[in-house]
């Protein structure tokens, strides 16, 4: 799964009109009988990891029942993938449905590159949880589908826990901090590890302070980081980073935060559930003490915000067999095949009725109560710029950490967040 935006994404030509006549290969964009697909093939772009072979055969097999079409699923790597698709976008024949990260939805949908699926939203879409559901619109129109997601949690020791004397996981912001004060008078243990640069963390408080890392000024996006409510985020991770001897001007990847965990010296840090399987990769003794629990909130009934990173399906504005794209997206979002991938890749799904399929997950049961209260960075195109290094989100952050109030870090690095918002996609 991508864990960091697109750049901006620029599609050069034109996107080749669906109406356009003479193609033998080309369908009517309109629901129609298993015999007008009969000898056509659909291509469906999947990632690396996404799609595990159990469910791509499951649904390649229900969808040739269905259709009597042929089903031809090609596995892309994420490296280098924007690029790749944008090209592909621009082509006479491009692959009819495209896995695309969710927060590289919008860039896709500005350019013109994706159909519009209204009419998909309407037939299956009804119960699609909205938190998840958002980063497939774009300027109020529907141009993909939700697939999956996935979210951080907090990983801990439970070893180090029990030797604190703590014998139940918190339910409230206030509880972890308590727990984090007791690790660190009653254990020799660093508390938690957070480096400073967590941006992704920082962001889901963000959501969970309901504030908007941008705002309208006029006809353009320009900076909201001054937001009282973003500085109270910035306080509520500067209250965690206090546990943490980690570097404030590093993020969780300089180091790898799992292999620091993995050490056995540190109570807890927050990360993505397959970070747990690098920790154990680096200590396999840490395994037996490894537990999950979800990020909780400010009360025990919401948890934390979180940064919802996943995938959403679409399909391609240049595909002549846009009906066939849908007979495919209407089995793969089933509830049978959306609970399927569920169970097997153990992420969230796209409806909350679905997550009993994360049963016996112990991440994904961990993960899957802030889906609901999740949220994403800025769904606009010109957003991707702002994360390109150095993400000036990322110097706000250490700023703060080292002393500068949050409305004087947020002076230092707004030109810079204004003038990438400004640049043309």
């Amino acid at each position: 799964m991508k864990r960091k935006l697109a750049a901006a994404i620029v599609i050069a030509g034109m996107m080749v009109s669906v109406s356009a006549c003479g193609d033998d290969d080309k369908d009517s964009g309109k629901a129609a009988g298993p015999d007008s697909f009969k000898g056509q093939t659909l291509t469906v772009w999947t990632m690396d990891g996404s799609a595990p072979p159990q469910w791509s055969k499951d649904v390649q097999a229900a969808f040739e029942k269905k259709t009597g079409a042929k089903l031809k699923f090609e596995i892309q790597k994420w490296d280098g993938i924007q690029q790749k698709i944008t090209t592909a976008l621009s082509e006479s024949t491009p692959p009819d449905v495209i896995e695309v990260g969710n927060t590289q939805t919008p860039a896709y949908a500005a350019t013109g590159g994706l159909a519009e699926l209204g009419d998909l939203k309407q037939e299956i879409g009804s119960d699609w949880a909205p938190a998840v559901s958002a980063s497939s619109v774009y300027d109020g129109k529907q141009y993909a589908a939700p697939w999956y997601f996935a979210n951080r949690v907090v990983i801990y020791n439970k070893a180090i826990w029990a030797k604190a004397g703590i014998k139940d996981t918190p339910k409230t912001r206030d509880e972890f901090f308590k727990d984090l004060d007791t690790i660190g008078k009653k254990t020799d243990a660093e508390p938690l590890y957070l480096p400073g640069q967590n941006w992704y963390f920082f962001d889901g408080l963000t959501i969970g302070q309901g504030a908007d890392l941008v705002k309208k000024d006029g006809d353009k996006y320009v900076s909201n980081l001054g937001d009282p409510k973003v500085a109270a985020a910035m306080e509520i991770y500067k209250k965690y980073a206090s546990y943490s001897k980690a570097p404030k001007d590093k993020d969780e990847a300089t180091p790898q935060q799992a292999e620091v965990f993995a050490k056995g010296k540190t109570g807890a840090f927050i990360g993505m559930g397959w970070e747990a399987g690098t920790a154990v990769t680096a200590n396999k003794a840490i395994e037996k003490d490894l537990g999950y629990f979800t990020v909780p909130g400010e009360t025990a009934g919401k948890p934390e915000g979180v940064f919802l990173g996943g995938s959403n399906l679409a399909v391609a504005q240049g595909s002549k067999k846009q009906a066939l794209a849908k007979e495919f997206l209407k089995i793969a979002l089933s509830d049978q095949y959306e609970g399927e991938l569920a169970k097997l890749n153990g992420v969230i799904p796209n409806k909350e009725s679905l997550e009993t399929n994360l049963k016996g997950n112990a991440v994904a049961e961990a993960a899957a109560p802030a889906a609901a209260v999740g949220g994403t960075t800025p769904l606009i195109p010109s957003w991707a710029a702002v994360e390109n290094t150095p993400n000036p989100i990322k110097s706000y952050m250490t700023a703060v950490l080292n002393g500068k109030s949050p409305a004087d870090a947020a002076k230092q690095v707004e030109g810079e967040i204004n003038k990438r918002l400004a640049q043309q996609n």
